[in-house]
């Protein structure tokens, strides 16, 4: 586990530095040790980044309380130790980045708090060291929290792994997998890397990659996903990936990916805060230069300090990568993986969703749905009669007939015809399998056309010569697809059906989901012109399989890609990946988008507004230091706060 480790500590000190330049005041990149420590997370009071800050403040407190009884001297040495502490926080990385020729919120402080000291306000610089260093040390937690998803997905792996070697089993570091070892996995045990079922039957629990709470059932040749809990039988899972490249490893750098990416309103705060540090330096210079010469210097330098933290735009900085981080950490909770700020920011605006039939609506796999009869057959020996036949056949439809008669012999002298059917012996007699173009329908003619009607293939079975069933072969829709169209709906979402089958099966599952925009017969470059056209009425999103829906995927505002945790091409042509397969995600998505976006632009808001504001109340002396920094870090914390609510998340009321 110790590499997937260091790679996940990696993740969760975004890259080693903190939230925005623009503070500059971010902590010098990770050492590797700092990064296997960082596994275990340790309490706040263990935490140097929060106790500095802590007792800065019950320095400061404690000095207060001696300057009111009287005791000057044990007072001003109490803050003293106070603004020492605080700043300790904040002024190295300041000063550093100051000789790398960069000026951040960190450099703004410390002028002001070595300023208050030159002009003797100890007590107010102390305050600002205090309540500016608390501050980032809530903001650091707090991206922390926003990223405890990930430290959660990483622990999902074991640290070791039971492989067979030379037929005895061996516990080897779940790092060390290698593709192609075999796996043993007993009840109770998380598979260590993606593999395939070699042996035993058992269930998996998945809720916590996929987001689907039913197990899922394994069988020999079937995939499974690392991090997954056996639930039942001993399995043994061929590795198909290395322990520390599975698609457990790659969902989190998805993840990591997008919370380094920053979004347009990242990229807003930031131009807004970069030429706003060095302006504000300014604009203090020119207050306390003009004003000295008007007037009183004491009172006019003290009003450039003042100035100078009025002006800082550190909640800015902060409030849009934090309420990101906490948005998208929060989404790859339930099963959605959002591969950057930008893409998070534009899932909040979109108002149509075009999807993919095959895969996405229906579960691509065809399953029999009718069976009719004539002359006294019985629907059981209908389908042993088909069944015996299409084990011999590879078209699509077999599989289904077969599955809905397992057990069944297989016929005799069987012959294929490709594009019309199969025929062979059983028990005696000749039997044909057929579609309806081929096979006359006889009897069954008029409730075949309903059938197909209903989008489904039909075949039909002749014994000896004369036609004796029907059996009707469909791809079921999912069985949350109705009640995810009606809560996109409720949610002022349109949705249209994109397909390359036919127009009359499109147009019956469409009316089973309550689509009423279809559009059938469909090539790959077809539905990317369709997602030009929807797109000219506003921001649209297509959901497909990531594989021949490439170009939809490409073509729209928003692709979303199901599945990501089986399909590299889903992930690579993609936007938004959902780990599982339930459709339930989708609106579940789009009210978490919206309610960050929400979120993002309360905090652009606010934080405008406490510039605007506290700017000329300081200029004119109507504020001082201490009451200018209270409610600078104040409205900080408020930001932070209010954009951790981004990480929690809700599920949409289903509209009925």
């Amino acid at each position: 586990m110790r590499g997937l480790s260091v790679h996940g500590a990696g993740l969760l000190r975004y890259r080693g530095g903190r939230v925005s330049a623009a503070c500059g005041c971010e902590h010098e990149p990770a050492t590797a040790a700092d990064d296997e420590t960082e596994e275990v997370e340790r309490p706040w009071w263990r935490d140097r980044g929060i106790m500095v800050p802590v007792f800065s403040g019950v320095a400061f407190l404690a000095g207060l309380i001696f300057e009111w009884s009287g005791l000057e001297i044990p007072a001003l040495v109490l803050f003293w130790i106070g603004l020492l502490l605080g700043a300790s926080t904040f002024t190295p990385g300041a000063i550093r980045k100051l000789f790398k020729g960069k000026l951040g919120i960190g450099l703004l402080m410390t002028i002001s708090a070595i300023g208050a000291v030159i002009l003797g306000y100890v007590e107010e610089a102390a305050a600002l060291a205090f309540l500016y260093s608390i501050a980032e040390a809530l903001e650091d937690k707090a991206m922390d929290r926003a990223r405890g998803g990930l430290r959660a997905l990483l622990k999902l792996v074991p640290e070791t792994a039971t492989v067979l070697q030379s037929g005895v089993s061996a516990q080897v570091p779940a790092r060390e997998l290698t593709v192609g070892q075999v796996m043993v996995v007993r009840p109770g045990e998380r598979i260590a890397t993606d593999g395939i079922v070699r042996s035993g039957r058992s269930s998996l629990d998945t809720s916590a990659i996929t987001g689907e709470s039913i197990p899922a059932e394994v069988e020999p040749g079937d995939a499974v996903s690392a991090g997954a809990i056996n639930s039942a039988g001993v399995l043994e899972v061929e590795a198909t990936a290395a322990g520390t490249d599975n698609s457990l490893t790659t969902i989190v750098e998805l993840v990591e990916k997008a919370q380094t990416e920053k979004g347009e309103r990242a990229r807003l705060a930031d131009r807004i805060a970069r030429p706003l540090v060095p302006g504000v330096l300014i604009l203090a210079a020119l207050v306390a230069v003009i004003g000295s010469l008007l007037g009183d210097p004491e009172v006019w330098i003290t009003r450039a300090l003042v100035v100078l933290v009025a002006a800082s735009p550190c909640a800015l900085a902060i409030s849009v990568p934090l309420t990101v981080v906490a948005a998208i950490g929060a989404a790859s909770k339930f099963g959605v993986i959002i591969k950057s700020g930008a893409v998070f920011e534009r899932f909040g605006t979109v108002r149509h969703v075009a999807v993919d039939k095959t895969g996405t609506l229906t579960r691509n796999e065809p399953a029999v749905t009718a069976v009719l009869t004539a002359n006294g057959v019985t629907e059981a020996q209908a389908l042993a009669w088909a069944a015996a036949l299409e084990q011999h056949s590879t078209h699509p439809l077999a599989s289904a007939i077969t599955a809905a008669a397992p057990g069944t012999p297989a016929a005799a002298d069987v012959t294929e015809q490709a594009g019309h059917g199969i025929d062979g012996t059983v028990d005696g007699s000749r039997i044909t399998v057929g579609s309806p173009r081929w096979l006359d329908a006889g009897d069954l003619g008029e409730r075949v056309a309903k059938l197909e009607e209903q989008g489904m293939t039909v075949v039909i079975v002749h014994r000896d010569g004369s036609p004796v069933a029907a059996i009707g072969v469909r791809d079921e829709l999912r069985p949350e697809v109705p009640e995810v169209v009606r809560t996109l709906t409720g949610q002022g979402v349109g949705v249209t059906m994109l397909t390359g089958d036919n127009t009359r099966t499109a147009r019956a599952l469409a009316a089973q989901a309550g689509i009423s925009d279809v559009r059938a017969e469909l090539r790959p470059e077809d539905k990317a012109t369709a997602i030009g056209e929807l797109s000219k009425a506003g921001p649209v999103a297509m959901i497909g399989d990531g594989i021949n829906d490439a170009p939809a995927l490409a073509s729209a505002d928003i692709g979303i890609a199901m599945g990501a945790t089986g399909s590299d091409a889903a992930i690579e042509s993609a936007d938004v990946a959902f780990t599982g397969h339930d459709l339930r995600l989708i609106p579940r998505a789009f009210d978490h988008a919206r309610r960050g976006r929400r979120i993002i632009n309360q905090n652009i808001i606010l934080s405008l507004l406490i510039i605007t504001a506290l700017l000329p109340l300081a200029l004119f002396g109507l504020l001082g230091l201490a009451a200018v920094v209270l409610v600078h870090e104040v409205a900080e914390v408020i930001v932070i706060l209010n954009g951790l609510r981004a990480a929690r998340t809700r599920t949409p009321r289903v509209e009925s």
